[in-house]
This record gives C-alpha cells, sequence and structure tokens, in this order.
C-alpha cells in the first residue's frame, strides 16, 4: 500500500462503474477492479453491481477466502471520505420505456372481443337485408 494514500470522494468512485472503468469502496478503501473484472469468478456482473455504493457487506456476505482478501490489494487507489458516503442510498430505477397498456396482448384481446361479436351482428344484419323477400 502507498504510505500516503489518496482520498476519493464518493461521487468520484460512483461515476467509475462500468465494465472498463470499474471501482468498488471496500472497508473503507476503493479499489480499481477493472483489470480484475474478466477474471472476478463471480463475473463482471456482480462486481458492477456493487458499484456506486459501499460494497463492504456484498463483499462481507459472500465469505472471501483469504487469497481473495490478498488479491484485493494490488488494485487498491485509496481511501473513501467517510464524510462524502451517503447514509443511505436512495433506489434509482433503470431507464426503461414508458409502460404503453396499449401494447398489450391483454389489449389486443379485449378489442378483439369486442369487434368479432359487432361484425358478427353486422353480417347476420347485411344478411338478412339482402336476403329478405319483398
Amino acid at each position: 500500500m502507498a504510505s500516503d494514500p489518496k482520498v476519493h470522494t464518493f461521487e468520484d468512485v460512483a461515476t467509475h462503474n462500468k465494465t472498463k472503468d470499474c471501482w468498488l469502496i471496500i472497508s473503507g478503501k476503493v479499489y480499481d477492479v477493472t483489470p480484475f473484472m474478466e477474471d472476478h469468478p463471480g463475473g463482471d456482473e456482480v462486481l458492477l453491481s456493487a458499484t456506486g455504493k459501499d460494497a463492504t457487506n456484498d463483499f462481507e456476505d459472500v465469505g472471501h477466502s483469504d487469497s481473495a482478501r490478498e488479491t484485493m490489494e494490488k488494485y487498491y487507489i485509496g481511501e473513501i471520505d467517510s464524510k462524502t458516503v451517503p447514509t443511505k442510498r436512495t433506489y434509482i430505477p433503470p431507464q426503461q420505456a414508458a409502460y404503453n397498456p396499449d401494447k398489450t396482448p391483454e389489449f389486443v384481446i379485449k378489442i378483439l372481443q369486442f369487434l368479432v361479436p359487432l361484425l358478427i351482428l353486422g353480417l347476420a344484419i347485411a344478411v338478412r337485408h339482402y336476403t329478405k323477400k319483398e
């Protein structure tokens, strides 16, 4: 470890949340795990899901081995400024297209349930009208 570790803000660390640029906060330390993304036994999705928050609980819950903890040291890049870490992280839902109920299969079925009987009624009236003897 460096003798004078760099102190990072939470906002700065949170911006590094991509496969090609991934930083994690574990036990008050900041790790740049970008080179380890492909080699992580749990896959890169596990590491990406731990970005933008204090990942200490995620890390400890898995029960990493001593060798995993030693491996972490080569990715150490500094400390986190604890004053910048939010006490409770607010959930930000992923961006997705707006839900349109008019495009669901259920909506199509309801329209057909309405239109098909009308079509049958219209055909019955038309057949009666054109086949009626005068």
